[in-house]
């Protein structure tokens, strides 16, 4: 198996020694493992959407950024039904929008929250 090496700061290193030793897994390696096949397999599932698509799609930012989540929010106002803000842990926001619409789209705009460093957590469900 050939060796990948990565930078990660003091925090994620720390959340993933916390999920390795929470979910039992051997090493970092095999956590890191797991986590990379969740992703291949989102991104996987995003692939194969087509036609018009039901989805709730949640992005967790830091509440400075709430200008950015505004930003590309309003190039996606024909995909958005509905749009909740909630403040959370201090100084975090969640952000649930309900999406309908052209599949292409619902994965755009999921790809603008998932490429913007400042953004902590996005995940797409679609239903």
């Amino acid at each position: 198996m050939p060796i990948v090496s990565i930078s990660l700061n003091d925090d994620i290193l720390s959340e993933l020694d916390k999920l390795q030793k929470s979910m039992g897994f051997s090493g970092r390696s095999e956590a890191i493992r797991a986590g990379i096949r969740s992703f291949v397999a989102d991104e996987k599932q995003k692939g194969v959407l087509s036609g018009t698509v039901h989805a709730i799609l949640l992005v967790v930012h830091n509440d400075e950024f709430d200008d950015i989540v505004s930003g590309i929010k309003h190039s996606f106002e024909d995909l958005i039904t509905t749009h909740l803000h909630s403040k959370i842990e201090g100084d975090k926001c969640m952000e649930l929008f309900i999406l309908d619409g052209d599949a292409e789209r619902v994965c755009t705009i999921t790809k603008d929250f998932q490429t913007n460093k400042k953004m902590d957590n996005v995940k797409l469900v679609t239903l």
